[in-house]
């Protein structure tokens, strides 16, 4: 076989081939794993259902979308389940909210009692740093420095450096401060949606 010239143009095919077939073997391994990913998603979604309604007996009723916008104007989108018991009582809503964190978006599902009361919360996405803002997950729990369960977020819950009644994350106020509106906002979509 003929050695190829090392040309410009022929440089820029080869390049041009190698990446076109990268491209397609990368084409091919998302297709592959997208399945398998959207089901963890649904996995994970349905147990932190049952984890902030604090229940695993329960019925979730279909998915509502609300739209709000924030005090900026910018459109949100909120996912709201609305959940009973078994016996079909109202035992409130589990509800997604996303804001932007320090190190990206904090997506949180909040489940409210039918009185508006925070049962419990988890995060379902986060992109912030280990160790410091990654401790949302824990630090607002019940019986934890930051606890919200319990509250009733009628006044918007805010940190203590703002002048409001929640501990921040050591060293991760931004954090704290996002993870609070994205709970704050999760409040406002459920009192705006009429219960089912």
């Amino acid at each position: 076989m003929k050695k190829l010239e090392s040309s410009l143009t022929n440089m820029v095919l080869v390049l041009t081939l190698v990446a076109v077939i990268m491209g397609g073997i990368l084409a091919f391994v998302n297709h592959l794993t997208e399945g398998p990913i959207n089901l963890q998603k649904e996995k994970a979604l349905a147990d932190g259902i049952k984890t902030v309604m604090v229940s695993d007996n329960i019925t979730v009723a279909q998915p509502v979308e609300v739209k709000q916008n924030d005090a900026k104007g910018k459109e949100m989108v909120f996912t709201i389940y609305q959940v009973k018991d078994a016996q079909g009582n109202d035992l409130g809503a589990a509800v997604e909210s996303t804001t932007g964190g320090f190190g990206g978006d904090l997506k949180v599902l909040v489940g409210f009692d039918p009185e508006g009361k925070i049962l419990g919360y988890t995060l379902l996405e986060h992109a912030e740093t280990p160790g410091l803002g990654a401790k949302a997950d824990k630090w607002f729990q019940k019986g934890e420095k930051g606890d919200i369960i319990g509250k009733d977020p009628k006044e918007p819950l805010t940190v203590s450096k703002d002048g409001g009644q929640v501990d921040a994350i050591t060293a991760s106020t931004i954090t704290s401060r996002a993870f609070l509106l994205a709970v704050n906002n999760a409040y406002k979509a459920y009192k705006a949606t009429p219960a089912e």
